[in-house]
């Protein structure tokens, strides 16, 4: 058979020569007649079975905007592996957008499809013994789950992350889906008409990509390339720039060159590259759920984070940019000011330099060779190490009375007005409740929403709550009214607004022992979270608790039955 037109031969050979393919196992001796017969029954021919098989893993599906032009970047992807000699096959995960399944049932099911997309990767890929993989992922639980799956398999691996979506506009000004949840609560505060609600809903998410702010999905895609897993201004190109075509393309290529000096993931994502990307995570004020995905991910490659190394990074680590939710700037800004390259340089001192990437080039190398093109904004939005937004970095994780084993929240988006909060509890044991109270007027200023039986095993699914913190910064109480929970709250939440408190509630954690009117006593400058009862009341109480019970079946049942504490990252206890 003829090689592949447009590659010759002998340059394919060469960049193959010395590959040992895993996918020998099931194309290569007469033993293997049989399979190959399969193979040929794709279209595949005698010369493409010598090559590399690479697993093009997608997420491409027709119901989320972070995903719907993905099946184009599959095929630039797909066209770079061919041109450097590999042989591609795609497949696609699932999906679930945590904008439309937020505020309801729905949400019990996102975290839980983390674990889910990670397993069926490793699935489709070690069933089939792929030699390598391009992971295209987008979305909050997404590419986690697909860095999950890159750390478990353990075969050479690049990730394309799909990129954000433009911002919307409405008159001058930027918008965004936040945009649209927090005019939700100025309706219902009267500041807004149901016709002014109408225009934010038409102009606020203008196309493909993910949501336009510093949320958990793009959170999660700076994070992808700060740990080295995808190329340099992978993460801020938008999903509609030529750009992010050509990286796509370029990693296609890039794939057979980590397969060809057997770089995988493992040697990439090391704890040293863990720690870069909190630093940077931190420098960017980045979504609290960065504290359930990176441990998770690090998980499978038995390397530990504690909440104690996020906090403190934290302290040693100014915030350095002003994006959206809390701050003025969107991803395009970030994106022409140089991405997440000119934040780890302006962390240069900050980071551990020698962690390898996918460009087998290490950090610093990568650095050296990266040039701000457009010095204005550049200066306009990452500001320098010496005049910070913040002197500390954009998560805080609380302990105390209330939260043990830790709380984390996004305290670059918390006015500092509010750094120090002390107000009487109104306690809901569920989102829907919580919700119906802020909707309808009956939480009043100086208030502390608690909302409970919403973590990961009491939930379950740790259902993120953008409703209920939405509806209360439109209202204009951001200031004014706090909200904690074993929960989550949104990568685009902003206020005075507590996750991830450990242990659940659902575990017998405190949080279960609060009551209507129990002082809770929030200090953020010193990482404190207490309700003002003697630590024998609170035994007292949790000796009496009846815990809510729950009619669960299926996936949710089975996930409840496995999954860890959100300070452990979420993980399944096998």
């Amino acid at each position: 058979m003829s090689p592949t037109r447009g590659v010759p031969a002998d340059l394919i050979a060469k960049n193959i020569k010395h590959i040992k393919m895993r996918s020998d196992k099931t194309k290569k001796g007469v033993e293997r007649a049989p399979h190959r017969s399969l193979l040929k029954a794709t279209g595949l021919t005698d010369e493409e079975m010598k090559r590399p098989f690479i697993a093009v893993v997608g997420a491409w599906n027709e119901y989320i905007p972070g995903h719907v032009h993905l099946r184009r970047l599959n095929e630039a992807v797909k066209a770079g592996i061919r041109l450097a000699g590999g042989v591609p096959f795609e497949f696609s995960t699932i999906g679930v957008c945590d904008g439309v399944a937020m505020g309801h049932t729905g949400m019990h099911y996102s975290l839980p499809s983390r674990e889910t997309i990670a397993d069926t990767i490793e699935l489709q890929v070690q069933a089939h013994q792929m030699d390598g993989m391009v992971l295209v992922p987008t979305c909050d639980k997404i590419v986690p789950a697909h860095l999950m799956a890159a750390a478990r398999i353990d075969i050479p691996s690049i990730v394309v992350t799909g990129g954000p979506m433009c911002p919307g506009t409405k008159g001058d000004k930027d918008i965004d889906l936040i945009s649209v949840f927090e005019s939700v609560g100025a309706l219902k505060a009267g500041k807004l008409s149901e016709k002014e609600l109408k225009v934010m809903e038409d102009c606020a998410c203008p196309g493909a990509g993910s949501c336009a702010g510093l949320f958990t999905a793009n959170t999660m895609a700076c994070m992808t390339e700060a740990l080295g897993m995808s190329l340099p201004g992978c993460a801020t190109s938008h999903a509609v720039d030529a750009k992010k075509h050509r990286l796509a393309k370029e990693s296609g290529m890039q794939v057979m060159e980590l397969l060809e000096k057997n770089l995988s993931p493992s040697k990439i994502m090391t704890k040293d590259a863990f720690e870069n990307a909190i630093t940077v995570d931190m420098a960017i004020g980045g979504s609290t759920n960065t504290a359930l995905h990176l441990p998770a991910i690090a998980n499978e490659l038995g390397i530990e984070l504690p909440l104690e190394l996020f906090d403190k990074i934290s302290r040693d680590t100014p915030h350095i940019t002003s994006m959206r939710p809390g701050g003025s700037h969107s991803m395009q800004d970030l994106d022409l000011a140089g991405g997440v390259p000119a934040v780890m340089k302006e962390l240069l001192k900050k980071l551990n330099l020698e962690c390898m990437t996918v460009t087998t080039k290490k950090v610093m190398q990568n650095l050296k060779s990266f040039a701000v093109i457009n010095p204005l904004k550049n200066k306009e939005v990452i500001k320098p190490l010496s005049n910070p937004y913040h002197k500390e970095g954009g998560i805080f994780v609380l302990k105390g009375n209330l939260a043990p084993n830790g709380s984390v929240v996004k305290q670059s988006a918390v006015n500092a007005k509010a750094s120090k909060f002390s107000g009487p509890a109104r306690v809901f044991d569920s989102e829907e409740d919580a919700n119906k109270a802020v909707m309808t007027g009956k939480v009043k200023k100086g208030d502390v929403v608690v909302i409970r039986y919403e973590g990961p095993r009491g939930g379950p699914g740790m259902r993120e709550m953008l409703e209920a913190t939405s509806a209360v910064a439109g209202m204009g109480c951001s200031e004014s009214i706090a909200l904690i929970t074993d929960g989550r709250f949104s990568g685009g939440t902003r206020g005075l607004c507590i996750g991830h408190v450990s242990p659940e509630a659902a575990q017998n954690g405190p949080i279960a022992a609060v009551r209507d009117k129990d002082i809770i006593e929030i200090d953020l400058k010193a990482r404190k979270l207490d309700v003002k009862l003697s630590q024998k009341e609170i035994a007292s109480r949790l000796e009496n608790v009846n815990h809510p019970k729950k009619k669960m079946s299926g996936v949710l049942a089975r996930y409840a039955s496995l999954v860890t504490s959100a300070d452990k990252g979420a993980v399944f206890e096998i």
